[in-house]
């Protein structure tokens, strides 16, 4: 079943009070890489192995499980339902095979669910309708939790007695309290029940409930029984004012400011992009585009056309955020345990939020709809959860002057459009905006954008001089401590570069002397390559010492002799500060090196591991790769680990301009020369009343 795509039409400024109102027109009536007109509807088509589950097969999956537990319906609990794709060598061979008339391979679901207070790990096959295996997970650890019993968990301080009274002796009204669910990591216990902490807030004429915490209160809630199982009031300091609190646009009040003024990107003929199913074509790339309850946005399959060998070539075969890891660094008692691994404990996908058109994306973005199985089984639809748009930023692609020709003077410019893919997941205060980019260069740009809600800390204090303590965080408003925390990001980049039989190549940049007198140069740099044959000697913590850092394709060299491959370019080189032997590191020990280097095993998906919920770090990326396996040659993934050490400031209050991070995973000899040369910038409508006017010229009121 093919996905729901909503296009927009443009949308026309209805004055032109401005100055400099832009209109971009993209031409597509002709492509240099041999693609089909471009069109946004969807065609029928037979389910690619890669495909997310949809709705349908999301309640087939529901209705044989219930129909084998018959009886149990009301103690079984659905935490992930998603696609056990099947096995690489079987994909690639479907698609190298594949045409109208081929057999699609098997569909068969993972599921995870609860049952008894057991967890069962479940594969079943859609076209059988059969359970091929149903085993009962012993080990340590939990799996998502799903947002009805976060709710259901929530609501419970709100009849709790004790509770009441709490609030009735700050002077505060219980109507105007919500209550929010906290993971509570592991910390050396021996035994472990699924339990939750509430954290509570209040409310009193703000929607910015996260600045006004109700400080002291702890609540236990165990899951299995929901029921309260522990309480403590220990402190009281007032709750933050409500005061400069409010982001609605509707509650603002002037003087609003800066004035921003429109421009739109005009597509008359539609996008410049075909979507079939789930799988995408712009320009010289073709990949596939996944959903996940867990991961969220999944990119397979990336291919790119080389219009000199005119075939397409395989980059990526599969990619998505493996995990995110926020420990908050507050070691109080009400804080400690705010070590979150968000992907594992609360589902990146499941966080989704519907993108707003011409605000999340450009008026010109085409939608694309998700879907998942909530905690009774059934499907639910995340509308607009994908936008997928062309990107004109006035960016060039590439350009060159040359005046030292007598007499005359040439200046050549290409202007770059690139495609983006956009998703938002929203976990509790923070919302991350994530960005897969796609260029005509061949590079694949991958970014990540902080905003959101700070997580505060209610105190005492109104003005810093007062603080002669370690707050664990800045004063960001008055009895409001913005705490310090970090944000780590995983990424699964399963590279297959020209083939499966890849390696990693580490090119350092080294500083040599001059020896020899021949130069009155006393240094100079140059590079030593090394390629890594086993996972210990790919482990790198970035920033220690300048290096390219490759995936190679050392069977296959370009004409000149260069083995092909595509680099790795860092954007944030952050690492943790946490003890090896703090608990939260020992579970989020992942993040200990920025670049991981595994050989290809399809269960290594989740870096953080696959129960994450009060995990113990037995099943992680750091655990695989102790077995320090071959990766020469082999086919294999790179884990990209990017972090934020966020030291709150009051810029970042009531809430957080965007914080933006990112990488680069680009061409390194993979094409004979400059694979955009022969690329036309796009043809480009200017309607201004003085598009020549000299920079100055023009003052924005």
């Amino acid at each position: 079943m093919a996905p729901t795509l909503k296009k927009l039409l443009p949308v026309f400024p209805l004055s032109i009070l401005s100055f400099c109102f832009f209109f971009f027109l993209f031409h597509s009536t002709q492509s240099i890489f041999s693609f089909s007109r471009i069109s946004s509807h969807t065609t029928h088509h037979h389910h690619h192995p890669l495909d997310p589950l949809t709705p349908s097969e999301l309640n087939i999956t529901r209705s044989i499980i219930l129909t084998s537990y018959a009886g149990s319906i009301p103690n079984l609990t659905f935490h992930y339902v998603g696609l056990d794709e099947p096995d690489k060598p079987d994909i690639l061979s479907w698609l190298s095979n594949h045409t109208s008339t081929t057999k699609p391979l098997p569909r068969r679901v993972f599921v995870i669910a609860r049952l008894n207070k057991q967890t069962h790990e479940i594969i079943l096959d859609l076209s059988t309708k059969l359970i091929i295996s149903d085993q009962i997970y012993s080990g340590h650890g939990y799996p998502i939790l799903t947002l009805e019993e976060q709710t259901a968990a929530s609501e419970l301080p709100l009849t709790h007695p004790p509770f009441m009274e709490s609030i009735k002796a700050r002077g505060l009204n219980i109507s105007e309290v919500v209550c929010s669910t906290y993971t509570v990591g592991w910390f050396g216990e021996r035994k472990s029940s699924r339990v939750l902490k509430i954290q509570c807030f209040y409310t009193n004429g703000t929607a910015n409930f996260y600045v006004r915490p109700l400080e002291g209160i702890t609540v236990v809630v165990d899951l299995d029984e929901m029921k309260i199982k522990e309480y403590y009031d220990r402190l009281k300091v007032p709750v933050p004012t409500t005061e400069d609190t409010e982001y609605r646009l509707s509650k603002q009040k002037p003087p609003f400011g800066p004035r921003l003024n429109s421009a739109t990107i005009l597509q008359p003929e539609g996008p410049g992009f075909v979507i079939e199913g789930h799988s995408i074509r712009w320009a010289n790339w073709a990949f596939h585009l996944g959903f996940d309850v867990r991961a969220g946005p999944i990119i397979s399959l990336a291919s790119i056309y080389d219009l000199e060998k005119q075939k397409y070539r395989r980059v990526l075969y599969r990619a998505y955020v493996s995990e995110l890891f926020v420990p908050y660094m507050d070691p109080t008692e009400d804080w400690y345990f705010k070590t979150f691994i968000d992907a594992g404990e609360f589902g990146f996908g499941q966080s989704a939020v519907s993108l707003k058109p011409m605000e999340d994306c450009p008026a010109q973005a085409v939608f694309m709809d998700g879907y998942y199985a909530r905690q009774d089984g059934k499907s639910v639809q995340i509308s607009n959860v994908f936008c997928i748009f062309e990107q004109y930023a006035g960016n060039v692609m590439w350009r060159h002057t040359e005046s030292d020709i007598p007499g005359e003077v040439i200046t050549e410019v290409r202007q770059e459009v690139s495609l983006v893919v956009r998703s938002v997941s929203t976990v509790g205060n923070y919302d991350y905006m994530m960005d897969w980019e796609f260029k005509p260069s061949g590079s694949i740009k991958v970014s990540v954008g902080l905003t959101g809600i700070l997580e505060v800390k209610g105190m005492s204090y109104t003005h810093a001089d007062q603080i002669k303590e370690d707050v664990h965080g800045t004063l960001v408003a008055e009895n409001t401590i913005g705490v310090y925390h970090d944000h780590f990001l995983s990424y699964h980049l399963d590279l297959d570069v020209d083939g499966e039989a890849n390696s990693f190549v580490k090119t350092s940049l080294e500083t040599r002397r001059v020896t020899d007198n021949v130069s009155p140069r006393r240094s100079y740099w140059t590079t030593t390559s090394e390629t890594a044959k086993t996972e210990s000697e790919a482990r790198i913590r970035l920033g220690l010492k300048p290096a390219d850092l490759v995936v190679s394709n050392q069977n296959k060299k370009t004409k000149v002799g260069n083995p092909i491959g595509y680099r790795l370019i860092p954007g944030s080189m952050t690492s943790p500060l946490l003890s090896d032997d703090d608990y939260p590191q020992i579970r989020g020990a992942f993040t200990k090196y920025n670049v991981w280097v595994t050989p290809y095993n399809k269960s290594e998906k989740w870096a953080g591991g696959l129960y994450a919920d009060q995990s113990r770090g037995e099943d992680t990326l750091a655990m695989w790769s102790l077995r320090n396996r071959e990766i020469e040659n082999k086919d294999i993934v790179m884990w990209y680990t990017m972090g934020f050490h966020h030291a709150p400031y009051q810029e970042d209050f009531p809430i957080m301009p965007t914080l933006s991070s990112g990488f680069e995973l680009r061409p390194a000899n993979f094409f004979e020369r400059n694979p955009v040369l022969k690329t036309k910038s796009p043809e480009i409508l200017v309607n201004s009343i003085n598009h020549n006017r000299r920079a100055g010229a023009f003052h924005g009121v």
